[in-house]
């Protein structure tokens, strides 16, 4: 791979560490049509860890949208300093619920998922071995990609209003410090006919209130009329809601932004193990720097990237 085109400089990206993961890991949840499972993926050692939540899209495969998919994204957080808790949501398709009660998205369930990881730390850290004790609980981040950045978003503070009852749900979570968008849906009120027919939710986005620091990630190749018949769409939550908030638009990149929901995924539209490294480092510098104010690294990150005679995007920030 030549170096050049990676949006780090090698002293600047922290080297790996080997990783363990669990999964999957059960935990009890009543009135949940299935106990909710998740993969808990950490570096071997250290202490004081940080934590990053990780949502799974509504891709139409089996298992990357899933605690079995993403691998791109956790492994290599993983093995960087964060622990990296994966859920199956029950719009994950290897459950097989999308036409019951709830479904196909299940929205509201996906944030409530990730409520309860946060309220179970301490079941978490009993089952998956050598973890007690080592999670910073003080810094903690969502990320998500596609359906699970609209889920991330609303711990961020996105209000969404039900489309079946009128009612507006404030689903946002002060644990969460920090927040990374990854090709997320955009504007409601631009949403195409065949999604309002089908995920008549994503037409009430209201990004007013997302007031949580975030990182907005976007192809700038990433249009699907299906959902939005217009450029730029996927990046709206930075220009939409209020600042701290950073845009990496990723050049030439579609919805799977290089691949980063799975190892040689057949769904991924624009496989790319350059880009795919640019994501998996500039959202690793983001979370570093947004959990840990004083660590330079996200400046440095954006200084290669700008610096680079190859660049794979652009960064903004206000």
């Amino acid at each position: 791979m030549n170096e050049t085109n990676i949006a780090i400089t090698a002293g600047t990206l922290n080297a790996p560490t080997p990783v363990v993961s669990v999964s999957p890991v059960v935990l009890p949840t009543p009135g949940r049509a299935v106990d909710l499972q998740i993969r808990v993926s950490a570096p071997a050692t250290g202490r004081e860890l940080p934590i990053i939540l990780l949502s799974h899209g509504h891709g139409n495969s089996w298992y990357l949208s899933s605690m079995n998919g993403y691998g791109p994204l956790a492994n290599f957080w993983a093995a960087r300093g964060f622990v990296v808790i994966q859920p199956t949501h029950l719009d994950s398709r290897a459950l097989g619920l999308r036409d019951t009660a709830g479904g196909p998205l299940f929205w509201r369930s996906r944030v409530e998922d990730m409520r309860y990881i946060l309220d179970q730390l301490d079941l978490i850290e009993a089952s998956v071995p050598q973890l007690s004790g080592r999670l910073d609980r003080s810094r903690i981040a969502a990320a998500g990609h596609s359906m699970g950045g609209h889920t991330v978003a609303m711990l961020a503070g996105m209000r969404v209003t039900d489309p079946e009852d009128g009612k507006e749900w404030d689903l946002s979570d002060p644990r969460i410090k920090a927040a990374v968008l990854l090709a997320a849906p955009g504007k409601g009120s631009d949403l195409a006919a065949f999604a309002s027919e089908h995920y008549p939710v994503l037409g009430n986005n209201n990004f007013a209130e997302m007031k949580t620091q975030a990182l907005v990630v976007a192809g700038d190749k990433d249009r699907n009329p299906l959902f939005a018949d217009r450029d730029g769409w996927r990046a709206d939550a930075y220009f939409l809601s209020p600042a701290p908030k950073s845009l990496f638009t990723v050049y030439e990149a579609k919805h799977g932004l290089g691949g980063i929901a799975g190892y040689d995924g057949a769904e991924t539209d624009d496989e790319d193990p350059e880009r795919l490294a640019a994501v998996q480092q500039l959202t690793w510098a983001y979370l570093r720097t947004a959990l840990y104010p004083e660590d330079p690294t996200w400046a440095a990150a954006c200084k290669a990237l700008t610096e680079s005679s190859h660049p794979q995007g652009r960064i903004e920030s206000q």
